[in-house]
């Protein structure tokens, strides 16, 4: 654990600038070996110990490199942090460890070695695995502060918030607008919501990837705005993919319907980005499954239960989405959810550009 006040640190393990580590009853003073990219655990060094402080960046943890947490972490090594990661699947951390990547076993692992540990996970449980359950971040020696760029809705951020609290860690609720394109890019907009001298701690790490904008001082708060912007998303998703099969059933060409869309007042991120990229080309490769839309719908109906706030508009667009996860499959991307309704109209949205049937 560090304070302020001195730059000391153990076997090679630097704090940040202005903090230093000292002992605690709960969390032993922990040093940390990285071998072939490997992080192991290492013993206990005396406290006479003092080793001055590295010009390289402070450790951190990163758990989740898939679609969206893989261009997160790499962004993360570019602008030269030791970064220490997990994943259950080895080939999401294969690129990552030939740039330098440091490979834990275990969530557990990663919270021994960074006082800030990112998550970027896919649903509520498995949050909630990673960051509470057996071998996970809240059993950690060195976590300090636990940020959940992942959306998993305000009631899962406020539990998780709690359980860490007990064990002196803050939790700091981060999710990500801007999909894949902006995580590669350092684009992204997160959702700040948590303590504020926890946000300012993190804040620094966080604009690597994107506009840190703080939208609230407890952890859940993020979570809230992140369900409203992807209720959105899946509204206008859905609402252009049915005007678009209408207009093309109608006889009109869809490269011209986006065309004209897009200067007037119906244009929306759908037609100016997604149906362009993704649906004309018939590539579908955006990125983000429909499985992951219909959960964060559900997790948004579930808010408005709980504040008594009806949804007609989409309490509809959900039933859509179901209906796109069992017909065209919850592992396909979102662009997809075009599909259903050409198969029920008995057209295509295909540009001039789309690749051969």
């Amino acid at each position: 654990m560090c304070s302020s006040g001195s730059t000391a640190a153990l076997c090679g393990q630097t704090c940040p600038p202005g903090l230093r580590h000292r002992s605690s009853p709960r969390r032993p003073n922990l040093a940390a070996q990285c071998t072939a990219n490997r992080f192991e655990p290492a013993h206990r060094h005396s406290s006479s110990v003092t080793i001055t402080e590295s010009k390289m960046k402070e450790v951190i943890g990163f758990i989740g490199v898939g679609s969206i947490g893989g261009p997160m972490a790499s962004r993360l090594l570019d602008a030269g942090h030791d970064v220490v990661g997990y994943d259950t699947r080895a080939d999401a951390l294969d690129a990552l460890q030939q740039k330098g990547l440091k490979v834990a076993s275990s969530p557990r692992e990663v919270a021994d070695a960074a006082q800030i540990v990112l998550v970027s996970l896919p649903t509520p449980d498995v949050v909630r695995q990673v960051a509470s359950g057996p071998d996970g971040i809240v059993e950690g020696r060195a976590v300090r502060i636990y940020v959940d760029l992942s959306t998993t809705g305000p009631k899962t951020a406020e539990e998780i918030a709690k359980r860490l609290a007990e064990h002196d860690i803050t939790a700091v609720d981060a999710p990500v607008t801007g999909g894949v394109a902006g995580a590669a890019l350092g684009k992204l907009t997160l959702m700040a919501a948590g303590p504020a001298g926890a946000i300012a701690r993190v804040s620094p790490v966080l604009a690597t990837l994107g506009q840190v904008e703080v939208v609230g001082d407890k952890a859940g708060m993020g979570q809230s705005l992140k369900l409203i912007n992807n209720a959105l998303s899946a509204t206008h998703m859905a609402i252009t993919a049915e005007a678009m099969v209408l207009g093309v059933k109608a006889g009109l060409d869809p490269e011209i319907i986006l065309n004209v869309l897009n200067k007037g007042s119906g244009r929306n991120t759908s037609t100016e980005e997604r149906f362009p990229k993704f649906v004309l080309t018939r590539t579908f490769d955006n990125g983000f499954a429909n499985a992951l839309m219909r959960k964060d719908l559900k997790l948004y109906m579930e808010m408005a239960e709980n504040f008594q706030v009806p949804l007609w508009v989409a309490t509809a667009v959900d039933r859509l989405w179901m209906q796109t996860v069992v017909e065209i499959g919850p592992n396909e991307n979102t662009t997809t959810i075009v599909k259903t309704i050409e198969k029920w109209a008995g057209v295509e949205v295909r540009g001039k550009s789309a690749r051969p049937v």
